[in-house]
């Protein structure tokens, strides 16, 4: 019996809720994972490095009941480890503060599991920063110490509170919320002024970071008042009082708000980085998939006889990555194209083709194929056309080329099929009403949406790419709340903010 070689567990640093601050290492990692497990505190935006076909395991959210036991996430990675595997265990802030990673380590060492530990960005630091508070600051704090509000997870050793009141310069203390009374209260007692400068940073570096400041006596009740839940990092120190002398990053304006993008995998990125950019909170639930067609002979036969044809028209970006990937396999390359002339339906599929060296001749101020057709229309009598599409969409662009008088062939560069399983984790976020936002660029995704959540949806309020995907979800009984009136993945997000801007305007 062959027995698998044994996989790889990295150990990852997610850094403190910004994506952007993985380190390049933790990134390559997730680039090559296999099965990732997944800290709340990790950004779920991070998945989206995740290899499509890789397992996902949540670890869990304090207050759900579903945290996972740590011997349940030892059990897990070795399991998979032993099954050749290359896993990511992925920790928010650095694998090695305040995340019991002595207790993995051990489970692996012990199991002769291969590990490597990849740091991160601790939350102490990316706190500091995001709020304009030094930890070290000349004349007023010469040193740090990071602490933990959980004493009950040592009590063998537990803290030296006089020894921490002395302390010449900053503490912060991680996981301290529930214990907030206690260890102000030690503090003080022991020596550390009332009177102490302190600063409540709750989910340091998200978009909807909260940055509160007041004196260590006024700790508990603060907190009690502004109902503060985990995860909140506090400084305690001179520094906190220190006036912000650094610019510091502005509250997007969709900050707090969770978006989910359904593209396909390999597309959602522009998508997300747009959104990313405003301060959405970015969720995945790719309902379709990209995949080649059952059957290439048909595009074959076309790349043979190209020089036949007067208009290459192109519906998309996926047709022509599938197009010129196939037109490369066969042994052609842009010269195969001749003097036919080149059509997109929308910026984006043009864009593509210049991406190549490509110019083109036609393409429509509106992203439909309504608009596309009357641009071509004037001259299609008597020419030859190839439409490159995929393998399900409207036949309104064949139809009313033939009208003007066109010799039409169509060729299916590439299949689109559904994704009929939904992520756990993003059907219990929907069942939870934790979705703000869903996006819905085309029609396929729409109807695949449906099927995949059905009711479910109506938890939250769909954003359109165009009036075909809007009649479309019409058509399903689930009308959008916003419609991109330019029809690319940055009018989504144009008509999303716009929507997003009344309703907080209609709530002041």
């Amino acid at each position: 019996m062959n027995v698998p070689a044994l996989g790889k567990v990295y150990l990852v640093g997610a850094g403190p809720g910004d994506p952007g601050l993985i380190t390049l290492r933790g990134m390559r990692c997730l680039q090559q994972a296999q099965v990732v497990l997944y800290d709340y505190l990790a950004s779920p935006q991070l998945l989206h490095h995740v290899p499509a076909e890789a397992e996902r395991i949540c670890l869990g959210k304090h207050g759900t009941g579903r945290m996972l036991s740590q011997a349940e996430v030892n059990r897990r990675m070795i399991e998979a480890a032993r099954a050749g595997k290359t896993v990511v265990r992925l920790k928010g802030g650095d694998p090695l503060l305040f995340a019991r990673v002595a207790e993995e380590l051990e489970a692996l060492q012990q199991a002769g599991i291969p590990f490597e530990i990849v740091p991160g960005i601790t939350a102490a630091l990316g706190a500091g920063a995001y709020a304009g508070v030094p930890l070290t600051y000349r004349g007023t704090a010469s040193a740090v110490a990071l602490l933990t509000g959980r004493q009950e997870d040592n009590p063998q050793q537990p803290l030296d509170y006089a020894a921490l009141a002395r302390f010449p310069g900053t503490l912060v203390v991680y996981m301290g919320v529930t214990t907030a009374g206690e260890w102000s209260r030690q503090l003080i007692q022991h020596g550390l002024s009332a009177e102490t400068p302190v600063a409540l940073i709750r989910r340091c570096c998200w978009p909807d970071q909260q940055t509160l400041r007041c004196r260590l006596g006024e700790v508990p009740e603060l907190i009690a008042r502004e109902h503060l839940r985990p995860p909140v990092l506090a400084i305690v120190g001179q520094v906190a009082a220190l006036e912000r002398n650094w610019p510091l990053p502005q509250r997007p304006p969709l900050a707090g708000v969770r978006v989910l993008v359904t593209r396909a995998a390999e597309q959602a990125g522009e998508l997300a980085r747009l959104l990313e950019q405003h301060g959405a909170e970015v969720w995945f639930q790719p309902v379709i998939r990209i995949e080649p067609p059952e059957d290439w002979a048909p595009v074959d036969r076309a790349l043979d006889r190209l020089a036949d044809y007067h208009w290459l028209v192109f519906s998309s970006t996926n047709g022509v990555q599938w197009f010129f990937r196939r037109l490369w396999q066969r042994g052609y390359d842009l010269r195969r194209l001749g003097g036919a002339k080149l059509a997109a339906i929308g910026p984006a599929t043009a864009r593509a083709l210049e991406e190549r060296g490509l110019r083109v001749d036609c393409h429509p101020e509106q992203y439909r194929a309504e608009r596309l057709a009357e641009a071509l229309a004037p001259e299609a009598a008597g020419k030859r056309f190839l439409l490159l599409r995929a393998s399900r969409g409207r036949e309104v662009l064949a139809e009313r080329l033939r009208q003007a008088g066109a010799v039409v062939d169509q060729v299916v560069v590439y299949r689109s099929t559904d994704v009929t399983e939904p992520r756990p984790e993003v059907e219990r976020l929907l069942q939870q009403g934790g979705v703000h936002w869903i996006t819905v660029t085309s029609s396929a995704i729409a109807r695949s949406l449906v099927r995949m959540f059905g009711p479910r949806l109506r938890s939250a309020r769909l954003v359109s790419i165009s009036p075909v995907t809007s009649d479309t979800l019409r058509e399903l009984g689930y009308p959008p709340a916003a419609e991109a009136t330019e029809y690319t993945m940055a009018g989504v997000v144009e008509a999303l903010l716009a929507a997003q801007g009344k309703q907080a305007d209609s709530s002041r």
